[in-house]
């Protein structure tokens, strides 16, 4: 799988352009000095955006808002006039799209025409699916489509490890649907996408994580992932939690109670290169703002160039510095401090 790593590698470098660069090197040294005189300094615009096809989803996973039915917020599919406005606003220093926040992009019936429209304006562009639409007509679309990255979530390698947590979900049709998406890139001779396993390490599938190298070897997946999962209610233990201490986020105490590993510092890498953008158009600052309880900007009334430094970033930047641990989104977050910090 090395070497399909290098052919990911180099798609993304010969995205790159003069004015990408110099971008990415105004928000690295307006962060640097945010953590210096501890106050925000935003200069460029973000090189890495999370956009979101849908909230719709087919399985009920257990912790996921769009499994549960349970947002507190409108529900929707993308538009992809709307998508096109906003591309073509941010398109020249933006490096990766993610096609995903919540729900199952797939489901959105004009999801490979966006990815067309993205990949046409030099943008890395990546898909996270639970797999299941994958049939032969959307695996060759996906291929046509110019996507560079596939991630599929593949989180057991037996029916009933599987559905332990991808509640009505069905292994087989993942895997062929993985097996349909390598057919047609060999088909097409086509380099993209690179398509990942993604294992969500949780206490069910725990004893599996060896197995699904092997199946990902033997259909041809390029690279396997294993990720922590996210679980809401920890405090008191959760039969999620993984037993191998390195693929939790979660570490049990001497009272029988469990707390995060990382201590959660005064920074976040995210907020200087990154945002989410829902289906309808409101931006929040990360991934974790499943509910997007932090509306920071609406792009049905302003661009994102006066979002992204208006007052509501500049008040949210400043409440991560002063005490990150009382931002509700932040108390179960491992990511913001790993890059960066």
């Amino acid at each position: 799988m090395g070497s399909h790593n290098y052919h990911d590698i180099f798609r993304f470098l010969s995205k790159l352009t003069l004015v990408k660069l110099i971008n990415i090197s105004k928000i690295i040294s307006s962060y640097y000095l945010t953590k210096w005189l501890k106050k925000p300094i935003q200069w460029g615009m973000p090189f890495t955006i999370s956009i979101e096809p849908t909230t719709a989803c087919n399985l009920r996973c257990p912790e996921c808002p769009s499994g549960l039915r349970a947002f507190s917020r409108p529900t929707g599919n993308l538009k992809e006039d709307f998508f096109r406005k906003t591309i073509d606003e941010v398109y020249k220093t933006l490096n990766y799209l993610i096609f995903y926040f919540q729900g199952e992009p797939y489901i959105n019936p004009k999801f490979l025409e966006m990815v067309a429209y993205a990949s046409s304006k030099s943008i890395y562009t990546i898909t996270s699916t639970n797999g299941h639409f994958l049939n032969d007509e959307n695996a060759k679309k996906t291929i046509e489509s110019g996507l560079d990255r596939l991630i599929i979530s593949v989180d057991g390698t037996t029916q009933e490890t599987y559905e332990s947590y991808r509640k009505e979900g069905n292994l087989s049709v993942v895997l062929q649907g993985a097996k349909n998406v390598v057919k047609w890139k060999k088909a097409l001779k086509s380099t993209t996408p690179h398509i990942v396993f993604q294992f969500l390490v949780v206490k069910p599938n725990e004893h599996q994580i060896d197995e699904i190298f092997k199946i990902a070897e033997e259909i041809g997946i390029d690279e396997v992932k294993l990720k922590t999962a996210q679980v809401y209610s920890y405090e008191n233990g959760n039969e999620l939690i993984p037993t191998i201490e390195k693929y939790s986020r979660y570490k049990k105490q001497l009272d029988g109670s469990y707390t995060l590993k990382h201590s959660l510092v005064n920074h976040c890498w995210k907020l200087w290169h990154a945002c989410v953008i829902t289906w309808d158009g409101v931006v929040v600052p990360c991934c974790f703002d499943k509910d997007a309880t932090h509306k920071l900007g609406d792009l049905k009334k302003n661009t994102f160039k006066e979002i992204w430094h208006n007052q509501n970033y500049f008040d949210f930047r400043s409440k991560i510095l002063k005490s990150r641990s009382e931002i509700d989104i932040c108390k179960n977050c491992t990511e913001g401090c790993k890059v960066w910090a």
